[in-house]
């Protein structure tokens, strides 16, 4: 039977003891707790803010496709009631899990009544600029309302 030198069985007994309390730190009662606010979400393919914002900016309009994994939003075509010769239909595209201007892309179409039918027109960027600007205002909004909760 071979015998551990008392300088081997020391640095044996440091390093069990070492391994044991390194173990004993993990096994706290408080888990970290998640930050609801985080500018970056998982759970969805892009960021939860932006894309519930989207959908809310966009609920007067009837959509016609919705991917949150892909983050886009697609509307069928609406007439304004005020406007009956005019109609809209939006693209949404979210393109980052980030909650960033630059994450967010607005593409609209516009078409007008002409002898009866529908003709496309031009959109101003003004209105795209516009509406990105209201989804990003709602975005951060919700964020910071997480926050506060």
């Amino acid at each position: 039977m071979s015998r551990l030198k008392p300088s081997s069985f020391l640095r044996s007994a440091t390093v069990s003891l070492l391994a044991l309390s390194l173990l004993s730190a993990c096994g706290g009662k408080e888990r970290p707790k998640a930050d609801l606010a985080a500018s970056q979400v998982t759970t969805i393919g892009v960021n939860s803010y932006l894309w519930r914002a989207s959908l809310d900016a966009l609920s007067f309009m009837p959509l016609t496709q919705t991917d949150s994994n892909g983050g886009v939003i697609l509307t069928d075509w609406y007439v304004n009631p005020q406007n009956p010769g005019e109609r809209m239909k939006i693209n949404v595209s979210i393109l980052d899990q980030d909650l960033r201007a630059d994450a967010l892309r607005v593409a609209a179409s516009r078409q007008i009544a002409q002898n009866g039918t529908w003709v496309d027109a031009p959109v101003k960027a003004a209105t795209t600029q516009k509406l990105e600007q209201i989804i990003l205002t709602k975005a951060r909004d919700l964020r910071r309302g997480a926050i506060s909760n």
